[in-house]
């Protein structure tokens, strides 16, 4: 499984501190995955609680395994579609998203159903992708891989994790579905792909957008492929990790 915790340290320690989570909330995490950011909440939050929520069975078998090994005893994981799933109404003082709110088939109904599990006022925090042109890991790993130029204007087959690129889009998503005071401010945090060129080359092989890219290219076409990704791997291995620029959105919002 993808290291999505190492990727995205640097951008994890901006989301908590813009976060601030104080004693006694109780924290809704959208789109958690193997749970960092909701076991984080845990600990900032306690007596208060945590919930993390994901569709990803496995991501949430591994969550519920650190926090059992933490010995976090205020943290719960649900599997679930954040969009329709049945949270307490007015229950949790704060929300957050670490990159976990751009997959919604119909987002104002999903943030207004976020928003309606939220007390009035509360605080929505989350992490959005800026549009891939702005992502170096998007990029770059896609010219290594891909067979022909990249074009900006075809269609990605998979999940598009840049629906909430634009500020002004995000902005009227979210004040449709019951927030206001939308504040979003840019976020220019690299991304770690794996300790050195070897093994983010592994890492990089096992995510969706990377075997799509070379899934219609014949044998000889993608070993070149792969050739070509380590060597754009090698050439931002530090010696503390492989590195890419990327830049993110962050969004605070207020549910009304």
């Amino acid at each position: 499984m993808f290291d999505y915790d190492s990727e995205l340290a640097r951008h994890h320690e901006r989301l908590l501190a813009a976060l601030d989570v104080r004693p006694g909330d109780r924290v809704l995490d959208i789109g958690c995955g193997t749970g960092r950011t909701t076991r984080d909440a845990a600990r900032a939050a306690s007596p208060g609680t945590a919930l993390g929520i994901d569709v990803s069975g496995p991501m949430l078998t591994r969550a519920r395994r650190a926090a059992a090994a933490e010995e976090l005893r205020n943290v719960d994981f649900a599997q679930g579609d954040a969009q329709d799933h049945v949270f307490p109404p007015e229950y949790f003082t704060l929300a957050v998203s670490r990159f976990g709110t751009m997959f919604f088939s119909d987002p104002v109904a999903a943030f207004a159903n976020i928003g309606r599990a939220l007390r009035p006022g509360a605080r929505f925090v989350q992490l959005v992708w800026q549009a891939a042109e702005r992502q170096e890991w998007h990029t770059a790993i896609r010219a290594a891989l891909s067979r022909g130029p990249v074009s900006s204007a075809s269609a990605p087959a998979a999940p598009d994790p840049f629906t909430l690129a634009d500020p002004r889009v995000t902005t009227g998503i979210l004040t449709a579905a019951g927030f206001t005071a939308v504040d979003v401010v840019d976020v220019r945090e690299p991304v770690r792909y794996g300790p050195d060129a070897e093994g983010a080359l592994a890492a990089v092989l096992q995510l969706r957008m990377a075997k799509e890219w070379v899934a219609d290219l014949d044998a000889a076409s993608a070993e070149r492929a792969v050739d070509r990704l380590r060597a754009t791997l090698d050439a931002r291995d530090t010696g503390d990790g492989v590195w890419f620029d990327s830049r993110a959105w962050l969004v605070v919002a207020r549910r009304s």
